[in-house]
């Protein structure tokens, strides 16, 4: 009876994951934040160099990857609310504080690269965490949802941010932050509503009791768990070629969708699209990435997951490759067409690498065994947003930073065509 009392609690944990998701999704709409810093100061902007921007974007990147593999032991042993709140706190704090010297490089590297990364970093496993205990009858609706929240995110930050939306048949017209408060202004008001919704998002979560299962539930026999290989401590796993090939695989395919998310808004701008048009593809790109999280990962439960992984990394190969030779984001069809594939192509990264290192390595000690496959996307946030970075200040055009993008992806693919499943020897 104590279950089916609980019953209704775990929707509640539901809500509350999916508020911190959305506020911790802040960092894919960074491209909009770095439009404004590389605009002309005689155009109210900052004249930053691209390179400068997708250093701040690279930092929170790698913080992230790097604080979530702590972050994960902290919630084990303080449960996922003080763990969620501390995250919602440090990511607010990183936005507010960067509003008071927005134009300055050193400043907005700290508190949006490493203060925000961290908050995200601490924040992201507690609403995975907690809705993994709540909805074992229900966990790939249940973790699609709060995961599409951080791509979510991000489309509801850039669309309030910039000039509403702004794509044929449709144009919007919202809040105009930027416009109307400024940068500086626009991070602090982000900062406020990150302390408020996604601590409340926070609050909200919390454990089951222990022993606790959804009223009329019953867990599957081991046997029947076909999926489920061998359960793997971290130390034996970083020693077997599978864990650094599924590492290597997130580095070559995250850095090509990562440094499209960090240039979108700039790429459209210099194509010659409306500022309003180019912010509205970072808003599709962030739609679909969340689509992409529960799309792919339906995929992979029906063709499995190294299949899934190699199709979708030959899709967004093609895509780079596409950006340079059709010219897609020289029309506003064609760059909503371009974020709208990338999107979907990179959201499935984060259904099929979880879904992998479960298969591969065991359900035992997956929290630990998951932050060190992640780190491959710290990596890869270094090195997609830089060479994009560099490419278009030394070279004058992204296209390089795409012609290696698009062959890491390929690499990528042909690793998850050769991966299997590890076995303990013996």
């Amino acid at each position: 009876m104590g279950s089916e009392n609980k019953m209704e609690n775990r929707w509640v944990v539901l809500v509350g994951a999916l508020m911190l998701q959305l506020c911790l999704g802040a960092v894919y709409a960074w491209s909009v934040f770095a439009a404004e810093l590389k605009k002309e100061v005689a155009l109210g902007g900052f004249g930053w160099s691209v390179t400068e921007t997708q250093i701040v974007f690279s930092a929170a990147l790698a913080t992230f990857a790097l604080v979530m593999v702590v972050a994960g032991k902290w919630q084990d042993k303080l449960g996922p609310r003080k763990v969620a709140l501390a995250g919602a706190l440090v990511l607010g704090l990183g936005y507010i504080l960067a509003s008071f010297t927005p134009g300055n490089f050193l400043w907005v590297v700290i508190t949006l690269g490493f203060v925000a990364g961290a908050g995200i970093g601490i924040g992201y496993v507690c609403p995975i965490a907690a809705i993994g205990k709540w909805f074992p009858d229900k966990l790939g609706l249940a973790t699609g949802i709060a995961v599409a929240g951080f791509g979510a995110g991000a489309f509801f930050i850039s669309v309030l941010s910039g000039k509403g939306i702004n794509m044929p048949g449709l144009e919007v017209d919202l809040i105009q932050l930027l416009e109307n408060y400024g940068l500086g202004g626009t991070l602090l008001i982000w900062g406020v509503v990150f302390l408020a919704f996604g601590g409340t998002g926070a609050f909200l979560l919390k454990n089951p009791p222990t022993g606790w299962t959804p009223f009329g539930w019953e867990p599957p026999a081991k046997s029947s768990s076909a999926n489920v290989r061998e359960d793997w401590e971290r130390s034996d796993m970083m020693k077997t070629r599978q864990f650094w090939m599924l590492l290597a695989m997130f580095v070559c395919a995250a850095s090509a969708g990562l440094m499209i998310i960090g240039i979108l808004k700039l790429y459209g701008i210099d194509s010659g699209l409306t500022a309003a048009a180019a912010g509205t593809a970072v808003g599709i790109l962030a739609l679909f990435n969340g689509a992409g999280r529960i799309l792919w990962g339906w995929a992979s439960d029906k063709i499995g997951r190294t299949i899934a992984m190699g199709v979708m990394f030959f899709l967004q190969a093609g895509m780079m490759f596409a950006l340079i030779f059709m010219g897609l984001g020289s029309t506003v069809e064609g760059l909503t067409i371009a974020a709208a594939w990338i999107g979907l192509m990179f959201g499935g990264n984060f259904a099929l690498f979880p879904a992998a290192t479960r298969e591969f390595f065991g359900i035992k000690n997956y929290g630990g065994n998951y932050a060190m496959v992640f780190l491959g996307y710290g990596v890869a946030g270094i090195l997609g947003p830089i060479v994009a970075g560099q490419a278009k200040d030394i070279l004058g055009s992204y296209d390089v930073a795409f012609i290696i993008c698009g062959i890491l992806c390929i690499v990528a693919a042909a690793l998850a065509f050769i991966t299997r499943a590890p076995h303990h020897s013996g």
